[in-house]
């Protein structure tokens, strides 16, 4: 099945530029220039409008691309049903995890994964959950490796693969630490019971947290509101690891998942909310698409994985 032209004048579109586009394919600009001239000649319509920055589809543009992509999905989902009653497995699969653990699970599973499909090429990237949503609703991402709550979820498939608890961290030595004598020190396991300490009690308190378009700021949000105050927010970013060093260096409280304290983490302290707050590690993949084989032993060995580093499990 021939897609060729079909993915040239896909790439047009996503680059708004047919030069660009061409050098992400690898083509001069003026044979892929006539690949589309040939097919507007054959349609009798107009596909873009041209600029030297700017290439838009025209409304019959617009039908085409529509259809387009729907027929490269199916050209995809042929290939991975027929791909299943291969004997030998080949192709592609692209997957994406958030930035940061998302590293480390993809280095435990993908030695396992090749070992059993060496002629699958795996395409990974690092994403975050609403760009991956994104592309998984475009049909451009086999398998997103994401963390979040019901409120942040598409009409795309999820399989769960682990919970994960939410925690407070403070600073080692803070005076709310000497009122909870036996809260476990140097971030121990959070698999042991913190002891419990209101949010409340931190309201005039510098706070770090994550950037307010990742899926776990929404959840401390409402934390913050439940607690009925808004917090003093010293500093924001995308990294779990940056909040864990600024509490280290005594500048901020914070709020972190379960999976950044399995190992001991100097200078902190840890306690528990009484909420027990916890947000969902999940697979997704388009709704409708059908899963191959290798798709589901990779979330088989990616579930392994988060289930051995979150407290908590699926």
């Amino acid at each position: 099945m021939d897609t060729k032209q079909i993915e040239y004048i896909l790439k047009i579109a996503e680059e708004n530029n047919i030069t660009r586009a061409a050098e992400k394919l690898h083509l001069t600009q003026p044979a892929l220039n006539q690949q589309l001239l040939r097919l507007e000649r054959e349609l009798g319509l107009q596909l873009f409008y041209r600029s030297r920055t700017d290439w838009r589809p025209t409304p019959a543009g617009e039908i085409y691309l529509e259809n387009a992509r729907k027929m490269l999905l199916l050209k995809q989902e042929t290939y991975k049903q027929l791909g299943d009653l291969a004997s030998r497995q080949t192709g592609t699969l692209s997957i994406a995890f958030t930035p940061g653990r998302g590293t480390s699970m993809f280095s435990y599973v993908y030695p396992k994964f090749h070992q059993r499909y060496p002629e699958i090429t795996v395409e990974p990237s690092e994403l975050s959950v609403r760009r991956q949503q994104t592309l998984i609703a475009r049909g451009e991402l086999d398998l997103g490796f994401q963390t979040l709550c019901d409120i942040h979820r598409t009409d795309d498939n999820y399989i769960l693969l682990a919970t994960e608890e939410i925690f407070l961290a403070v600073p080692l030595g803070h005076p709310v630490g000497e009122h909870y004598p036996s809260a476990p020190q140097d971030g121990q396991d959070s698999s042991l019971a913190f002891p419990e300490l209101n949010i409340r009690a931190l309201k005039y308190e510098p706070f770090v947290l994550m950037y307010k378009e990742s899926t776990i700021r929404q959840l401390t949000d409402q934390l913050f509101a439940q607690a009925g105050f808004h917090p003093n927010v010293l500093f924001e970013t995308a990294s779990n690891l940056t909040i864990l060093m600024m509490i280290q260096s005594r500048l901020c409280c914070g709020l972190i998942p379960a999976y950044y304290l399995k190992q001991p983490v100097p200078d902190i302290t840890c306690f528990s909310l009484p909420e027990h707050p916890t947000w969902d590690i999940a697979a997704s993949f388009r709704r409708g698409t059908y899963l191959s084989r290798p798709a589901k032993y990779f979330i088989e060995l990616a579930s392994a994985y988060w289930n051995t580093n979150t407290a908590g499990g699926s």
